[in-house]
């Protein structure tokens, strides 16, 4: 008698190896870098709206650093992005350790912006709208983050804004 083995996290999610891949795409450094080389040469433009590079403080050295990141939701002088592996990410820490930040999209660069951590009850309430506007990258985001995170993923947003003056 022959026993079916199955992955749960395709049994769970349905494509399981688009998943895996994205979630490997993602966790290979110079792929996920390679973004920021066309946005500092002031080549943002080129990725198009839906992408934001964020320059940000070390919360220990104070270097810049910078991550390139899909933008969840936009309105007029707000920018909330994901961070798809969660309160983790070395990008989310030093922006909550120091909240400070420049914005470069395709036709601003170096924008100074205020930070804000929404709270899971945003995040998820912001989630919920980028899933409805994009279901089938959304599907796949969220599998690759659950098989990250072993299990179910909390994915928090940042918000940013002008300054205050």
């Amino acid at each position: 008698m022959t026993e079916s083995v199955t992955d749960p996290r395709q049994s769970a999610r349905g494509t399981g190896l688009v998943d895996r891949l994205i979630e490997a795409v993602l966790r290979t450094r110079w792929i996920v870098r390679a973004p920021i080389a066309l946005y500092r040469a002031g080549l943002g433009w080129m990725l198009g709206d839906r992408l934001v590079m964020i320059e940000h403080l070390g919360r220990v050295s104070h270097d810049r650093r910078f991550v390139v990141v899909e933008v969840v939701d936009r309105e007029r002088n707000v920018v909330r992005v994901a961070s798809g592996f969660g309160t983790r990410s070395q990008w989310y820490r030093n922006l909550q350790a120091n909240g400070v930040a420049y914005l470069s999209t395709g036709g601003a660069r170096h924008v100074r912006a205020a930070v804000r951590l929404l709270d899971r009850d945003e995040s998820e309430a912001s989630l919920a709208v980028y899933a409805a506007r994009y279901p089938r990258a959304w599907r796949h985001l969220k599998a690759a983050m659950d098989d990250a995170a072993g299990g179910e993923a909390y994915i928090p947003l940042v918000e940013f804004t002008p300054p205050p003056r």
